[in-house]
């Protein structure tokens, strides 16, 4: 609980050095899109973060989320099929990929990184193949229940805006600090700053709560959480203590290329435009990186649902940090690679910590 706090006050952290330079970032619309984007890639998250557990890795989440975008259009449009029986589909394709992984990792005891990796080329080739590379999108003809996934918005909660202080002044429009003249955006009119209002929580941010609760329980309140622990601290002594660890290692697999695959279908109704060479590109680096950064240690045995949902936000913060502050956006894969290689060393300094206090005893 201690780290999931820490990582609470680093999200909050950012968020509020955020808010003071740009107010903008607490407007209504851009918090929505916030959500959206954080319940995506933190359904990811939690998928890569069940085989971190059990010291595995799985780099073949992009590639997945790539196929499962091009193959929808594909199976919907180009061969008729149902909304239900191409949603059943995909889904089960992905179910299939990471039983796939799991069987080359546990029967031919082939290394979780080569597995993948194929894995990740493999899976893009074939979307490029299948769609001849071809860019598809959904139209406006695509079934109204099926883009409720991502359109939908619940229901909305209230959240107070933030006004700018300038010498002791309240206003509502956004002033320089320092001479106090209005700032003017793009258009030249002055920049308004958000006040009282209603935030939209997005139907994905509402699916990401309930995978969240589905994956705690499996974690935290079943026995197969504590065997999955128990892998990833040690597969030899979880073998010997009668845990069927080859079964184990399948099942992580299997919840990681499925949520891999729910994320790929929500990634395609909410970009409406699939790209084979480029959906999906990377998103196993954001979904490592919201992992890791929950607390999900490299090494296997650690992790918390409540940690990499936090983890997988404050990348989105960071990401939108950036927008707001002018930072090029081309930084955006070395912010991530900082975060997982800062997650990796304070992992590593913490368990030197605790080792050496052990042996202090």
């Amino acid at each position: 609980m201690k780290r999931e706090l820490g990582i609470l006050l680093l999200l909050l952290s950012v968020a509020v050095i955020t808010t003071i330079d740009a107010p903008q970032f607490v407007e209504g619309g851009n918090l929505e899109n916030l959500l959206r984007r954080t319940a995506l890639f933190g359904i990811l998250s939690i998928g890569v973060a069940f085989v971190i557990i059990t010291g595995g890795i799985d780099l073949s989440i992009g590639s997945v989320v790539g196929l499962v975008g091009s193959l929808m259009p594909m199976l919907l449009f180009d061969h008729g099929w149902s909304v239900g029986a191409t949603v059943a589909f995909v889904l089960g394709l992905s179910l299939v990929i990471g039983l796939f992984h799991g069987l080359l990792i546990t029967k031919l005891r082939l290394q979780p990184f080569v597995v993948t990796l194929c894995g990740l080329l493999l899976y893009r080739g074939l979307a490029r193949w299948l769609t001849d590379d071809r860019a598809r999108g959904f139209g406006s003809s695509l079934d109204d229940g099926l883009r409720q996934l991502t359109t939908a918005r619940p229901f909305s909660v209230p959240l107070p805006g933030i006004r700018w202080i300038s010498e002791g002044n309240w206003g509502s429009t956004k002033v320089h600090p320092r001479t106090g003249e209005p700032i003017m955006g793009m258009d030249g009119q002055p920049i308004e700053l958000p006040f009282w209002g209603d935030v939209p929580i997005p139907l994905p941010f509402v699916l990401l709560v309930v995978v969240g609760v589905l994956a705690w329980l499996f974690l935290e309140r079943t026995v197969w959480g504590r065997y999955l622990l128990a892998l990833g601290r040690s597969e030899e002594a979880a073998r010997y203590s009668g845990i069927k660890t080859d079964r184990m290692v399948i099942t992580a697999y299997v919840i990681c290329s499925g949520l891999a695959g729910l994320g790929g279908m929500l990634f395609a109704l909410d970009v409406n435009s699939i790209q084979p060479a480029n959906t999906g590109n990377f998103y196993e680096l954001y979904a490592i990186a919201g992992a890791v950064l929950g607390g999900c240690s490299l090494r296997g045995g650690e992790g918390s649902v409540i940690g990499v949902i936090l983890g997988a936000a404050v990348m989105r913060v960071l990401f939108s940090m950036c927008i707001f502050m002018g930072i090029p956006s081309q930084l955006e894969f070395a912010i991530a690679g900082v975060v997982i290689l800062a997650g990796v060393v304070t992992d590593t300094l913490v368990k030197r910590v605790v080792a050496r206090r052990r042996r202090g005893r």
